[in-house]
């Protein structure tokens, strides 16, 4: 008589020994390999992430600058805009202090119910090519938190051809690697909110899918929400799974260049001296006239945005409104050469790469300078110069080793072009060999 072996399975897959690399046994229960590494893989992701604890206390322990700091260091990146500079300082800090406050109480589990302090998101008003996305994100750099760029004219409401609101915060938290905690505590720029006005004076009796509509779908999110998710981009999906992200603390902020708002602001200023006024009133008015070609937007006030086509809702929680100035062109001429990231001094170092010393005449940085003033579009004009009077240089200088001294003269910025003195360097001196 032959006793055949017992046949054991793991109690949790109910594999058999046999299909098995290893099977643990006990008294009543056994669990095969396969089974430990599922177990174990569960347990891993069971565990807190202790790298969003540390990255809180890291953020917690790093000093928060000052405002006087930050302007310091926004002066080493940004020319002019000393107004918008402060207001955006001290709104930052406060705004990081006011997070940093809260963080303290929840760490000490305190239970005081003391002053709620609300975060207040900001307006940036200003011409395009002031220095509006450059202000935002060298703070969001120098704050050393994740930052992302949204434009309003792609936005639609939910359910409509275009992108969600949500979307917005798909790129935070792409920007903190999908980190719930840190994107959290980013700051967001939407540009180009001038774009999603109301348009109630058209007749069209089509809906205002890209106007009002995103303006109403942006409140909640702005004030503070919990919005959900989509992780892949995309439109929401009843059965897709979706990331909660907490609005609250994050910093919103808005920019556009509200071409027309000008008129509104000299409309309404005039209106206020009709009839007999001052002479005082009077000369005020002039000079206010005067300046009007300058900088109107100096006088800006909330109505005026309402004025605009931004709806009240959305005004009021936008409450630290600050205007930008129009570039001068000597301030075009100073951002050529003065800042860290200067275009001259990236240029520079792009011909370094290649073994070539270039170098800009005085007198043809301020050509480019009066160029990029009258094409009005700010500093986004300079590169453009530049980028047009050293293409035939970068293409040729890669190819010319015996070249090591790069001078652009004034004559090369007139004529809009270095082909003809690259093949002829002989009689119009592009380029000197240094000993």
């Amino acid at each position: 008589m032959t006793i055949e072996p017992i046949q054991l399975n793991c109690s949790f897959c109910g594999k058999s020994q046999d299909l098995v690399n290893k099977l643990i046994t006990s008294d009543s229960v056994c669990i095969c390999n396969e089974c430990v590494e599922s177990c174990s893989e569960l347990l891993i992701d069971s565990q807190p992430d202790e790298s969003n604890q540390n990255s809180k206390q890291n953020w917690l322990d790093h000093p928060l600058p000052k405002p006087k700091k930050l302007v310091e260091y926004l002066d080493e990146h940004i020319i002019g805009q000393e107004d918008a500079k402060k207001v955006l300082s001290v709104a930052v800090y406060n705004h990081y202090k006011r997070l940093r406050h809260k963080a303290a109480q929840e760490e000490s589990s305190s239970t005081d119910e003391g002053l709620e302090l609300q975060k207040s998101n900001i307006l940036l008003v200003g011409p395009t090519g002031s220095g509006k996305t450059l202000l935002t994100q060298t703070l969001a750099k120098v704050l050393d938190v994740p930052f992302a760029v949204a434009d309003a004219t792609t936005l639609t409401e939910s359910g409509y051809v275009g992108e969600d609101v949500e979307g917005i915060l798909l790129r935070l938290l792409q920007a903190a690697e999908l980190d719930i905690t840190e994107a959290e505590r980013g700051i967001i720029y939407i540009d180009e909110i001038d774009k999603i006005t109301c348009k109630s004076e058209n007749p069209s009796i089509s809906r205002d899918v890209s106007g009002e509509g995103v303006q109403q779908a942006l409140l909640k999110i702005i004030e503070g929400t919990i919005a959900h998710v989509p992780p892949q981009g995309g439109r929401k999906h009843p059965n897709q799974e979706c990331i909660p992200v907490d609005t609250s603390n994050i910093l919103f902020i808005c920019g556009g260049a509200f071409v027309g708002l000008e008129k509104i602001i000299s409309r309404r200023s005039n209106s206020k001296s009709i009839g007999f006024v001052s002479s005082k009133v009077s000369s005020k008015k002039v000079k206010l006239e005067s300046r009007a070609k300058d900088n109107l937007l100096q006088d800006l006030e909330l109505e005026d945005i309402v004025k605009f086509g931004i709806i009240p809702e959305l005004v009021g929680r936008l409450p630290v409104v600050t205007t930008l100035e129009p570039l001068s062109e000597e301030a075009l001429f100073t951002i050529l050469t003065k800042p860290r990231n200067s275009l001259v001094k990236q240029y520079q170092e792009l011909m370094r790469m290649d073994n070539v010393r270039l170098e800009f005449e005085s007198e043809a940085l301020r050509s480019i300078a009066q160029e990029a003033y009258r094409r009005k579009t700010g500093a986004r004009a300079l590169r453009g110069l530049i980028e047009e009077l050293m293409l035939d240089i970068m293409y040729e200088v890669p190819s010319r080793p015996d070249l090591t001294h790069c001078l652009i003269t004034q004559e090369m910025v007139d004529q809009h072009s270095t082909a003809e003195l690259l093949h002829y360097p002989s009689t119009l001196s592009l380029h000197r060999t240094v000993s």
